[in-house]
């Protein structure tokens, strides 16, 4: 396994990362899922057993028992070994509802301490504020919630400050500047180079010393099983490598990057990865310009799938129902351009639990006097939604 340094934290993690967030499931009767513990554990000991000393998970994910099944496979020695880094949204500490100020703040660390039981620990070594973004900025400034995170490491309950984030560049930069941040997550992959923070991002997190972690290398895994078009142009280069490795390598040839996460969902899996990041040439500067060429074509070849031609002006908006029309085709988008709508169906789960799906829509076609594409905007609805739905969580 190849380690990289964790910014000015002063230690070193594995270059891969075990993510949290897609554990092995089972389908219950009831149509609900659950994780599939014993899996999920061995899953997890044999990563920290054979080089990986870095797992990221959530307050939220697996419905919201990622942590307490990552804290029962690491209890009883492996704990001590390895990284931990969890995450709280802004969103969580408003779920009482009780208003703004203290109790914003009173909700913060009792999510923090059920966290902690559930870890099975006394400590986190990384406590991220989960999914910052334009939506939640100036309320986790208003509320104060950076200084209630210095108070939880004044009292040794977490070791160090961070943030995920998804978005553009310039509220990056805006964030990344406002605090002496341990870390930042960030969604980064070859698909991408020119959106979410960009490059430019990457580079400035390096610059001030930020740990770097990188998710969705692989785009949600719709970059794990590429289309025979695709394939051909891997086939070209002399070296025969998986469309995973390819994607790893990407990420891994920046040198601000200290680790980058996979949401493995099976022991095969894990071992193929790890595999990859054992490599001893998979260091920064590790993608050639000929190997640079061929990622640009592939994203070239991606781009070209015909699809919604919508660009998200946004326009269309608002929806009478809160259709999020915008967001409803770029996910349908995604799954047709990588002929794989696994990531684009959890996204549009999310959707749904908010009534932002277009089940919501009632055709009075208010959207289509306003699009500038003129897009059948009530018609591409019906075919994405049918594309979309049914994922179970």
């Amino acid at each position: 396994m190849n380690y990289r340094s964790f910014g000015k934290l002063g230690y070193e993690v594995s270059a891969l990362g075990m993510g949290c967030m897609r554990l092995p499931r089972i389908i219950k009767d009831n149509g609900q899922s659950e994780v599939e513990r014993e899996k999920a554990w061995e899953m997890i000991r044999y990563a920290a057993d054979n080089g990986i000393t870095y797992f990221d998970s959530a307050y939220g994910y697996h419905n919201k028992t990622s942590e307490e099944v990552l804290g029962e496979a690491l209890e009883g020695g492996r704990r001590e070994k390895v990284k931990i880094a969890t995450k709280q949204p802004f969103g969580t500490m408003q779920d009482l509802k009780t208003g703004g100020g203290a109790n914003i703040r009173e909700n913060a660390r009792r999510n923090l301490e059920n966290t902690l039981k559930k870890l099975r620990t006394s400590y986190i070594d990384l406590y991220l504020i989960h999914g910052i973004g334009g939506h939640c900025w100036e309320d986790v400034k208003r509320e104060k919630i950076i200084e209630e995170y210095e108070k939880f490491r004044s009292e040794g309950l977490i070791k160090a400050i961070a943030f995920s984030y998804h978005g553009k560049f310039p509220l990056f930069k805006e964030v990344l500047e406002f605090y002496d941040w341990g870390m930042c997550q960030v969604q980064q992959n070859f698909m991408d180079v020119e959106r979410e923070v960009t490059e430019e991002g990457i580079h400035l997190a390096g610059k001030k010393g930020c740990a770097l972690v990188i998710m969705e290398p692989l785009r949600g895994g719709s970059l794990s099983i590429p289309p025979a078009r695709i394939q051909a142009i891997y086939d070209e280069f002399p070296v025969k490598r998986s469309a995973v490795e390819w994607a790893f390598r990407h990420v891994l040839s920046y040198a601000g990057v200290s680790t980058a996460l996979s949401g493995m969902s099976t022991l095969e899996q894990l071992k193929d990865n790890i595999k990859i990041f054992s490599q001893p040439d998979l260091e920064p500067g590790c993608v050639t310009p000929k190997e640079r060429d061929i990622l640009n074509r592939v994203r070239a070849a991606y781009e070209a799938v015909k699809t919604i031609p919508c660009t998200t002006c946004e326009y269309c908006l608002p929806c009478p129902k809160k259709v999020s029309i915008p967001g409803i085709f770029a996910r349908y988008n995604d799954g047709t351009m990588f002929e794989n709508f696994t990531q684009s169906q959890r996204g549009y789960m999310f959707l749904t639990r908010g009534n932002g799906d277009a089940s919501h829509c009632e055709a009075c076609g208010e959207c289509e006097k306003k699009c500038p594409q003129h897009i059948e905007i009530i018609k591409q609805l019906k075919v994405a939604h049918e594309a979309l739905k049914g994922w179970v969580e």
